[in-house]
């Protein structure tokens, strides 16, 4: 791995990825400024790091278009753009704001990383993929969306024109930038507000109520803990060979939801039941969800060896006892 760059900008740092990814680079030594509108993201996640950086980390209150307007920041050797709507209820919700803030918001990133002559690595989603054409899911891929009438695929189409934007000043401006596809991330700091699955059951466990499984359960997915995610795009940023590419990041193990449920209520010891939702009653009429959702991780095996070590069992575990203390503080509060 090449030196720590002296200044590092991380958007959407407060985050929960973005949080992770923030002591990573404080731990190799560098100085890190976050940018994050806390829309979606908490300053709370960032306490540890502060505790271990001293003045190495800047936090700005900003959207990334406005801070760079408006910041004086020191000139930034690499740029982390993890800053974005997240969810699939959000992006029910809240469709416009959600479009807006990921392509605005890319489009000042890039626009930063141009400016300070700093590589730049673009979150993306496997979104992007939309109804996928085979799987697993390879970054070469055709893709398939379903109509603009359904803002259930927005989200979509939002991340894919960030590529498009990255690629696009890859090409025109030789932006030296990688983007990467994440699948599932999961971890402490996760949150089931807007829709996470993971949190969302294990809130629901360790309260004792039922776990809602959309659908008949049977969809599958794949879930990579962030702790394995983070010190990899790292590797991602610094590796030559992934410059101007696009790559998958998560796990290719799959199981269903209605297993994922199961193994929560076990692995927290939980008396909850497994009570299945129509996706109707929860995002309305006409949403669409896919079957089988699975990354190809080829590609990103071959460029840094990533192979996800911490298990799910393992970030179940961890999960809930992030909220179990939560819940302590809150009763003890």
């Amino acid at each position: 791995m090449n030196p720590i760059p002296q200044h590092i900008l991380v958007t959407g740092g407060a985050g929960f990825i973005g949080s992770h990814l923030v002591e990573q680079l404080l731990a190799l030594g560098a100085q890190v400024t976050v940018v994050d509108d806390l829309s979606t993201g908490d300053e709370t996640n960032l306490v540890y790091a502060k505790q271990m950086a001293g003045d190495r980390l800047q936090f700005i209150r900003a959207t990334v278009s406005n801070a760079l307007v408006k910041s004086n920041i020191p000139r930034c050797h690499e740029v982390y753009h993890l800053a974005a709507a997240v969810g699939v209820r959000l992006i029910v919700e809240r469709a416009s704001q959600s479009i807006e803030t990921n392509v605005l918001e890319t489009s000042a990133a890039i626009r930063w990383a141009l400016r300070d002559g700093a590589k730049l690595l673009v979150a993306s989603s496997s979104e992007v993929y939309g109804k996928g054409v085979r799987v697993p899911f390879m970054e070469s891929d055709d893709v398939v969306f379903g109509p603009t009438t359904s803002s259930r695929w927005s989200y979509g189409y939002s991340k894919a024109l960030d590529e498009f934007l990255t690629l696009a000043a890859v090409t025109e401006s030789n932006l030296q930038a990688v983007i990467v596809r994440f699948f599932n991330t999961v971890g402490p700091r996760q949150k089931g507000e807007w829709g996470m699955v993971l949190p969302r059951f294990i809130q629901a466990a360790l309260a004792g109520n039922p776990l809602e499984v959309h659908g008949d359960g049977s969809q599958q997915r794949c879930f990579c803990d962030v702790r394995d995610v983070a010190p990899a795009l790292i590797q991602l940023l610094r590796s030559p060979q992934c410059i101007g590419r696009v790559l998958n990041m998560g796990s290719d193990e799959m199981i269903s939801m209605r297993e994922l449920a199961e193994r929560v209520i076990r692995n927290t010891g939980s008396t909850s039941r497994i009570q299945n939702v129509s996706y109707e009653q929860v995002f309305g009429k006409g949403f669409e969800d896919l079957k089988v959702r699975q990354p190809s991780l080829q590609r990103i095996r071959d460029a840094i060896g990533f192979a996800p070590r911490i298990s799910l069992d393992t970030t179940i575990t961890d999960i809930a006892a992030v909220l179990r203390g939560a819940r302590t503080e809150e009763r003890a509060a």
